[in-house]
C-alpha cells in the first residue's frame, strides 16, 4: 500500500494532527540511539501518536488486513536500532499516551499508560515512600513502555533487578488487534505461562503494550555513594568479591576507567580524580544505622585492597551528582568525535577481569580509544568508542573490533546483551550466544503470535 493511502486510511482513526507525513517528518521518527552508519535510509510511511488503548487497536487491526509493518517507539533512546522501520510501515509513537491510570499505596502497585518516564514513575512513587528500582541512565527521558521492550536494568540491577522483576500485569494489543491481559494485579501469581517474562524484553516483535501494572517496594530510608579509586585495574575489579564476600550487598557497584573519568571531568566537572587509573562507585541503601556501618565495612576493605583514595557522600544532593556524572559518560564521549558507539556486553563476574583486559587489548590493536564504563557488580560492562564513520578506515577498524570483543565475550561465558537488546545492531551475532535449538523455539513463539510478522519485522533474529 501506498503511503499517501496509509495515511488517509490512519486520518479515519485519528486526528490529522496525531498523524505525521512528510519526508522530514518521518525522517526523524525512523531514528533512534543506534549510530548506524549504514543506514538504509528508508522511512517509515506514516508516523502515528495514539491517545489510547481503542486508537492502538484500530491501527493494528488496519495494518494487520494489510500486512503493513507497526513498529512501536518510546523516547527513542535505546542504542541497537530497535525501533528503526527497516522496512517501512506505520511508526507508533506513545509519547502521547503518558498518563499514571493509577495509584494504590495500599497495593505498593501503579499502572501507567507506556509513554510515561521512568524518572515520572520514580518521583511519583517515592513522595509516598515507595520505590520503584530500575535506573536506565536516562531515565529522565526513557519511557516505560521502551523499558519493559528492552528490559532495561541500569546501576541498581546488582541488588534489585532489572525491569522485568516488577512487571506483574500488562494489557497488550496483539497482532490481529485481540487485547489480553498477561497477568494480574497481585504481586505473586502462578496461574498459567508467565506471560509478562515473555512480553518483556522482546523489542515489540509478539505484541504492543498498552498499560503495564508495576509493584513497588519500600523506599530505604538512607543511602549513600561511595567512590574508590584505585592505580591498578586488577585491584579495581577484584575488590568487588572481596566486597560481596563479607556479606555486603550494595545496591549497585559500578566501574569508571581513567579515559572515561577525565572525558566526563572535561565536559561535566564534578571534582573526580584524573589521576587514577579506575574509579569504583558503590551506592548502599537501607535504614540510616546500617547504611554508616555498611560504609565503614567498605571503605576498609577497600583500604585494605589497595584503593589509593576514598571518598563518600555526605548527602543527597552529592549522590545524586555523583550518578549524574556517571550518567553523562556516553554524552561526554559524545564530544570527541562525531560519531559514538557503546554496547552493554556481559560476563560471569569470575570473568570480569579478563574481559576488560581483552577489550583493552582489542581496541588497542584496532586504534581505537574507548572509555569504559559498566555495572560491575554484575559484571556488565560498557565500552564507549568515540568515532568517525566517515572515515572508512576507522569504521571498518571498529567492525572487526566489535565482532573480535563478541568473540572474547563468547569464550568467557557471557553474552552479547545484558540490557540494550539485540534489534538490528545485533541481530548478526546472536548465533553466537544462543544455540540453534533455542532460536528456531523463538522463531516458532514469533510465529504463533505474529503469523504475518508486521510487529517490529526482522528484529533480534
Amino acid at each position: 500500500m501506498l503511503s499517501n493511502q496509509i495515511v488517509k486510511e490512519m486520518s479515519k482513526i485519528l486526528p490529522r494532527k496525531n498523524i505525521l507525513s512528510e519526508l522530514e517528518e518521518r525522517y526523524v521518527y525512523s531514528q533512534d540511539s543506534l549510530e548506524n552508519f549504514e543506514d538504509s535510509g528508508k522511512s517509515a510511511d506514516v508516523v502515528v501518536f495514539p491517545e489510547s488503548s481503542q486508537d492502538v487497536v484500530k491501527i493494528v487491526k488496519f495494518a494487520s488486513k494489510h500486512c503493513i509493518p507497526v513498529v512501536c517507539r518510546g523516547a527513542g533512546t535505546n542504542t541497537v536500532g530497535s525501533c528503526i522501520p527497516e522496512n517501512g510501515g506505520i511508526v507508533m509513537c506513545f509519547s502521547k499516551m503518558n498518563k499514571i491510570l493509577y495509584f494504590t499505596p495500599a497495593d505498593m502497585t501503579i499502572t501507567v499508560q507506556p509513554g510515561v518516564t521512568v524518572g515520572e514513575i520514580q518521583k511519583a512513587v517515592e513522595a509516598v515512600g515507595l520505590f520503584y528500582p530500575p535506573d536506565p541512565s536516562n531515565l529522565k527521558i526513557s519511557t516505560i513502555g521502551g523499558s519493559i521492550a528492552q528490559n532495561s536494568a541500569g546501576a541498581r540491577c546488582f541488588k534489585y533487578g532489572p525491569t522485568k522483576n516488577y512487571i506483574i500485569d500488562m494489557q497488550v494489543v496483539m497482532a490481529n488487534g485481540e487485547v489480553i491481559r498477561s497477568g494480574s494485579k497481585t504481586v505473586k501469581n502462578t496461574v498459567g505461562y508467565d506471560l509478562n517474562n515473555l512480553f518483556c524484553g522482546s523489542e515489540g516483535t509478539l505484541g504492543i503494550v498498552v498499560e503495564a501494572t508495576l509493584k513497588l517496594i519500600p523506599k530505604p530510608q538512607d543511602c549513600q555513594v561511595i567512590m574508590g579509586y584505585f592505580d591498578s585495574l586488577e585491584d579495581c575489579v577484584s575488590v568487588v568479591n572481596e566486597i560481596i564476600s563479607k556479606n555486603i550487598f550494595p545496591s549497585a557497584i559500578d566501574f569508571m576507567d581513567k579515559n572515561a573519568v577525565n572525558t566526563v571531568e572535561r565536559y561535566y566537572p564534578t571534582g573526580m580524580l584524573t589521576d587514577k587509573e579506575a574509579l569504583l562507585l558503590i551506592e548502599i541503601d537501607g535504614d540510616r544505622n546500617s547504611v554508616e556501618a555498611k560504609r565503614n565495612l567498605i571503605t576498609s576493605v577497600l583500604d585494605r585492597n589497595n584503593a589509593s583514595d576514598v571518598r563518600y557522600s555526605t548527602n543527597s544532593i552529592e549522590a545524586e551528582k555523583i550518578w549524574q556524572a556517571r550518567r553523562c559518560s556516553m554524552s561526554a564521549c559524545a564530544k570527541l568525535k562525531p560519531n559514538v558507539t557503546t554496547d552493554d556486553i556481559i560476563v560471569p563476574r569470575s570473568n570480569l577481569a579478563e574481559l576488560l583486559y581483552g577489550l583493552r587489548n582489542i581496541c588497542a590493536e584496532y586504534n581505537l580509544t574507548p572509555c569504559f564504563v559498566g555495572h560491575v557488580g554484575d559484571g556488565s560492562i560498557h565500552p564507549q568508542i568515540p568515532i568517525d564513520f566517515s572515515d572508512k578506515s576507522e569504521y571498518e577498524n571498529y567492525k572487526k573490533a566489535k565482532v573480535k570483543m563478541y568473540e572474547l565475550v563468547s569464550e568467557l561465558g557471557g553474552t552479547i546483551s545484558a540490557e540494550h537488546g539485540v534489534g538490528l545492531a545485533k541481530k548478526p551475532f546472536i548465533g553466537m550466544v544462543v544455540d540453534e535449538g533455542a532460536i528456531s523455539y523463538m522463531r516458532s513463539i514469533k510465529k504463533i503470535f505474529d503469523p504475518e510478522n508486521i510487529l517490529n519485522p526482522y528484529k533480534i533474529f
